[in-house]
Order: structure tokens, then C-alpha cells, then sequence
């Protein structure tokens, strides 16, 4: 690997490899892969307990992530599951079970009454309210220095990076990626 490959964020982007990954990381792409899976279902279980500490137990961590994206905004249903990646028959169970215990609104828009839009209700923001303050909790206890704060920024770039990439190959299959 080399030096400019491994240093940190003042480093220039590295030059394309011309080379293939070698073995070792291979199995750190493949490990990555399986992290971030893991990740995911660790988080819902974070969030599962905040409900529970909270005395919330009318919906689950999927339904307390919809809330937390609707935030302040009035998204249509398609807006919020492209930008949580949910699957139709998914979002909707889950967005009916956020209207039956109150969290949400749904109404038609203005414009094209054809649309539904999603509002927190006051017991909706309330729960914003709260889940952002145990983000805030979790963002502390792992961003505790300077050298913590670097690392967050990078792991979050490659993340992205990853994201965009996967896209990409999601995007245009078939197409070749040269």
C-alpha cells in the first residue's frame, strides 16, 4: 500500500491504480461489506432501546427512523423512501403504523392532491426531539478528540465514496464501469 494511499486527509487524492486489490484488501472490501450489515442491525438495536428507555414501545427502530427523516419537512411518501431507501410495501406498514399511534399526519398536497405528504405530529416531534438528543449521546461517546473527529470525517467519506460507487454499479450494470 503505499504512503500517499494510507495518509490521512491532507493527502491529495492517490493517482488510479492501475493493479488489482491484492488479497489482503480484498478481504478488508469483504469485511467492510459485512460491517456495515452488522452496523445497521446494531443501530436499530440502539435505537430499540432508546424506545424501550423511553417507554415507546408502540412502534419499532425502523418507524423511529422514518420520523427522524421527515424531521421539519412535509416529504411526499415517495420522497421519503427514496431518501431512506425503503422498499413500497415496507414504507407503507411502517408509515401506517406511525399514523395509527400518532406520529404522523398524511394528507393530500395542495398541489397534486394525488400526493400524499407526511407530517410529524406533536407527539412525532417530540420523539425527534428525543432521538436526536441520544444521537447526540452516541456522537460523543465516539468523537471524544481531535484525532477521533479526523477519523469520523474519514470513515464517512469512504462511506460515501462506497455508496456512490455501489450506486454506480446499481445504476449502470450491464454498461461496464471503465
Amino acid at each position: 500500500m503505499s504512503t500517499q494511499r494510507r495518509a490521512g486527509a491532507d493527502a491529495k487524492p492517490a493517482e488510479a491504480r492501475s493493479d488489482a486489490v491484492d488479497a489482503a484488501e480484498l478481504a478488508e472490501y469483504h469485511g467492510l461489506a459485512r460491517l456495515i450489515e452488522r452496523m445497521h442491525r446494531r443501530f436499530l438495536d440502539v435505537v430499540r432501546a432508546g424506545l424501550l428507555r423511553q417507554g415507546i414501545d408502540d412502534i419499532g427502530p425502523v418507524q423511529a427512523l422514518m420520523v427522524m427523516l421527515i424531521g421539519d419537512d412535509e416529504p411526499s411518501v415517495r420522497d421519503l423512501m427514496e431518501r431512506g431507501y425503503y422498499l413500497g410495501s415496507n414504507a407503507s406498514y411502517s408509515l401506517k403504523i406511525l399514523v395509527e399511534a400518532g406520529y404522523i399526519d398524511r394528507g393530500a398536497s395542495q398541489r397534486d392532491r394525488r400526493t400524499a405528504r407526511l407530517r410529524l405530529t406533536d407527539k412525532g416531534r417530540t420523539l425527534r426531539d428525543d432521538l436526536f438528543k441520544l444521537e447526540q449521546v452516541q456522537a460523543t461517546a465516539l468523537v471524544r478528540n481531535e484525532a477521533e473527529a479526523a477519523d469520523l470525517k474519514a470513515a464517512y467519506r469512504t462511506l460515501r465514496r462506497l455508496d456512490r460507487i455501489w450506486g454506480d454499479m446499481v445504476r449502470y450494470a450491464g454498461q461496464g464501469l471503465d
